[in-house]
């Protein structure tokens, strides 16, 4: 096959006029083409009144050769790459013992899968509920107030990434095609085939459920076990080899692979490990607030007017809500950007540990509510900010989300504040015309007391300067929510080349709690290169 780039055409064009410009593109006539499929789809926006998707297309056709010699100076149109996924090995016949992987998110998920389908029996341990019923638990905290520290938006079934907006791009190189194993297997299933070729593909928190279910089906059909509300108490070590886990029943289970694929929320197991002298470096993070602004003003800004519907909102049917990516470098030396920004989503309370508040946003695949909201955030690094331990950074988290609790009056609402008043540097009484989606609630104070005031200024240094990229974004009613401080895991367990813990044999660190990925794609992929290393190493 064929692969053709750089392939534009207007926002409203049809299939007709796709297959028109392979043609044409081609020089060849209809009857020489013999299929073509869409393997990306982006949209370029630099002229709002001239926006215009871009196709990467595989063609099939009679003439590849003929064609290949005659564009042989066109850069877009090359042979097809190999984009199929190919496994390193398979199980033994006989194979007596089988790997643990200790977590069920998407890092845990995509190892446990992969084994299986590589036919080495996994046993996935998860310390909480299956999605259903974990769902039912975290919606119960945010209607009532009523916490779960072992089912929440941290832990249970699916992960973290279960209550986001489900997005699925990374910047990680992935010469192995292991991305694109990931979305092919979420679309198998359940999920709109379109995220194969859309660029920044989401799937949104309702219809991850079903996925996260047919996943696990898939892997038990296989050969592989979940095990639900079994939290590993103990990693057993025995001269720095694994020899299996303790379970906090006390059950004990053999065995010498075991994938660490526990999420960036499981401070208890930091700590064991931390404990028994798994090596544990710190690495930076950041900290922050969540945003929240009407999505038209977001709308506008990318589209422009041209689409302004009558509801007052600016948005084609087929590009569907605007997003942003926004960095400012402060003049105290710290850098702000946006994070994990969620088109018409909303804010989530995202704790996993009581007396605690931390926020998160999320979307539904339609990403049809009225605000946007993103992460505003700080980097922090453990040289400047938590250099005394390891767990410092942890503990540094522990600190701000507690304050997050009092702030909010204690009971798990986030304190909130108006970017107006955050601005003019006063307490917030009233809400004005943006909405928080954050439940428990908001409860409105001063956002001052509530990061280390490095973070306070350059946050506020940051918004006016957003606001000359985004007109808007400054406006005073939009609303901050506190605080965001799991960006990512504040510790890296780190691994060698084989993917093992430099100092433990057999402790496969991986996903975002190791401090090797960051999102649903990305946590996926490292799974699947952890899984690969576990299949060989069983194998030789």
């Amino acid at each position: 096959m064929l692969r053709l780039t750089n392939i534009k055409l207007p926002l409203d064009h049809t299939d007709a006029d796709l297959k028109a410009i392979i043609l044409k593109k081609l020089r060849i006539q209809a009857n020489a083409l013999t299929q073509y499929t869409v393997f990306k789809r982006s949209y370029d926006a630099r002229k709002r009144d001239a926006i215009t998707f871009v196709y990467t297309i595989d063609v099939e056709t009679s003439l590849e050769s003929k064609l290949l010699q005659r564009c042989k100076n066109d850069r877009d149109v090359n042979p097809k790459p190999d984009t199929d996924y190919h496994y390193v090995t398979h199980a033994p016949a006989g194979l007596n013992t089988r790997p643990i992987v200790i977590g069920n998110g998407p890092c845990g998920m995509f190892a446990g899968l992969l084994l299986a389908q590589m036919g080495f029996r996994p046993l996935i341990l998860e310390r909480g509920k299956q999605v259903r019923d974990r769902s039912k638990d975290t919606f119960r905290f945010w209607n009532k107030g009523t916490f779960q520290p072992e089912s929440n938006v941290q832990f249970g079934e699916g992960g973290a990434g279960t209550f986001s907006d489900g997005k699925l791009y990374s910047r990680i190189k992935d010469p192995g095609n292991r991305g694109r194993k990931v979305i092919t297997e979420l679309v198998n299933a359940g999920a709109v085939p379109e995220i194969l070729y859309i660029n920044r593909p989401h799937i949104g928190t309702y219809r991850l459920v079903k996925i996260v279910e047919a996943i696990r089906h898939h892997i038990e059909e296989l050969g592989g076990e979940i095990r639900f509300q079994q939290r590993v108490e103990r990693v057993e070590i025995e001269r720095q080899q694994v020899q299996g886990v303790t379970l906090a029943s006390g059950d004990f289970i053999a065995a010498d692979h075991v994938i660490l694929a526990v999420g960036h929320s499981a401070r208890d197991t930091f700590v064991m490990l931390h404990q028994q002298g798994v090596l544990i470096e710190p690495k930076p993070f950041s900290i922050g607030f969540r945003i929240e602004h009407p999505q038209a003003v977001i709308d506008q800004w990318r589209f422009g007017e041209q689409f302004r519907q009558d509801n007052g909102r600016y948005r084609h049917p087929v590009l569907g809500a605007a997003d942003y990516q926004l960095v400012h470098h402060c003049d105290n030396g710290r850098s702000v950007y946006s994070f994990c920004m969620c088109p018409g989503g909303q804010v989530v309370a995202a704790t996993s540990e009581v007396g605690r508040v931390v926020t998160n946003g999320m979307s539904q695949y339609e990403r049809s509510g009225k605000n946007a909201n993103a992460g505003i955030v700080v980097g922090i690094a453990p040289e400047e900010d938590y250099p005394d331990n390891p767990l410092a950074g942890m503990e540094l988290q522990r600190q701000w989300e507690s304050r997050a609790f009092e702030l909010g009056d204690r009971t798990y609402k986030a304190p909130g504040q108006l970017v107006g008043d955050f601005l003019a540097q006063r307490p917030s009484t009233s809400l004005g015309q943006v909405k928080p989606t954050y439940k428990p609630g908001v409860h409105l104070t001063d956002l001052s007391q509530s990061l280390p005031e490095f973070a306070i200024a350059a946050i506020r240094e940051a918004i006016p300067i957003f606001d000359q990229k985004i007109n808007g974004f400054a406006m005073e009613d939009a609303v901050l929510t506190g605080v965001e401080t799991r960006t990512s895991s504040p510790i890296r367990i780190t691994r060698g080349e084989d993917f093992q813990s430099l100092n433990t044999k057999g402790l496969y660190p991986a996903g975002e709690g190791a401090g090797y990925a960051g999102g649903i794609l990305s946590a996926a992929v490292d799974g699947i290169r952890v899984a690969e290393a576990v299949a060989l190493s069983m194998t030789t």
